[in-house]
């Protein structure tokens, strides 16, 4: 009976303390955004050349990549002026004219806070204004990259705070440039805020509900790369960010997954994850992660330490990273060993 006690505190803790950048803020229910994007109606009753476009519900993204290679420039051209929000988020459609319809439709809202997302330097794979919004940028040339890594972020972001003033090498697209930058030209790294998080602490970080939406579109973007000739990913996973991968992984053709800042990946082992990917996981000494009870009962909490031996996942130094966030600071050795890993250096 005490046992049983004492799972329901920890049950009870974890839905108190559960969460990712934001720390010890309260947390407000949010509702996924899912499905397919906005305009998907009217693409659905468009044609080109007679053709019916793929249902961007339904199609696989290895379909879509078939499609588009049956176009001309022109077609393409024509179907990102008419249907930017489509292209700029259909996995499958080729990069280039993804960045351009990102480029028109971020410049359609009209709205500031999306207004230098629409830079015309920048790379801005995946746009959706619905919601807190989501967005995913590559940092390097995704065309041409030996080896791609891709940023899954927890909570507190969404396509408004992705440029949000921050310490430098935190926050999705901080860690993109960051793992670049250490990692070199040949690997092309994408901040994705692809689903909706959690904002502050509360049910939406303890539970797996978000997650599992998350899940299901980390994995159709993976597929995305594949369909594309992108090599397979090194999926870097933060905070709340862990639990999506570790729904995901069975999912995706990546080569490695590394869980930090982790309050678990919703698997009592990293075999449980049931994935072909080398499993990493790293934890600072002074990350406040490490006050979450790992367990999970009733889906609230997200189970086994990753960090932990029984885990069985590869462990990353990180003795020398500061809090929650550190793990991108240029000369901590958690920042190496990641650099390592997305080119292929550590296995």
């Amino acid at each position: 009976m005490r046992r049983f006690g004492r799972t329901m505190v920890s049950a009870a803790l974890a839905v108190a303390v559960v969460g990712g950048t934001a720390g010890w803020a309260s947390g407000d229910s949010q509702r996924a955004v899912t499905g397919p994007p906005p305009g998907t109606a009217a693409w659905r009753a468009d044609t080109v050349s007679g053709r019916a476009l793929p249902d961007p519900a339904t199609a696989t993204p290895h379909e879509v990549a078939r499609f588009f290679a049956g176009l001309d420039g022109a077609a393409r051209r024509e179907l990102v002026r008419s249907h930017p929000l489509v292209v700029g988020n259909l996995d499958g459609a080729p990069l280039p004219l993804r960045y351009e319809a990102n480029r028109i439709a971020i410049a359609a809202t009209g709205e500031a806070r999306y207004a230098s997302l629409g830079a015309p330097d920048r790379r801005i794979l995946a746009f959706d204004p619905r919601g807190r919004g989501q967005v995913a940028e590559v940092f390097g040339d995704l065309e041409r990259a030996a080896h791609v890594s891709v940023i899954v972020p927890g909570s507190d972001n969404d396509a408004t705070r992705h440029d949000a003033r921050r310490g430098a090498d935190s926050g999705p697209a901080g860690m993109a440039r960051a793992l670049r930058a250490a990692a070199g030209a040949s690997t092309a790294v994408i901040a994705w805020t692809g689903y909706t998080t959690p904002v502050g602490v509360g049910l939406d970080a303890a539970d797996g509900r978000l997650a599992e939406a998350g899940a299901v579109r980390l994995a159709r973007f993976t597929a995305g790369l594949d369909a594309v000739g992108a090599p397979d990913p090194v999926l870097f996973c933060h905070s709340y960010g862990s639990v999506v991968c570790g729904l995901a992984a069975r999912h995706t053709d990546a080569t490695d997954i590394v869980a930090f800042g982790s309050p678990g990946m919703r698997a009592a082992t990293a075999a449980g994850l049931h994935t072909g990917a080398r499993v990493w996981a790293a934890r600072g000494p002074s990350d406040w992660i490490a006050d979450v009870p790992n367990v999970e009962l009733g889906g609230i909490g997200h189970g086994a330490d990753p960090t932990s031996a029984a885990f069985g996942a590869r462990r990353v130094p990180a003795s020398d990273v500061r809090g929650h966030t550190g793990y991108f600071v240029p000369g901590t050795q958690s920042l190496a060993a990641f650099a390592a890993i997305a080119a292929g250096e550590l296995r």
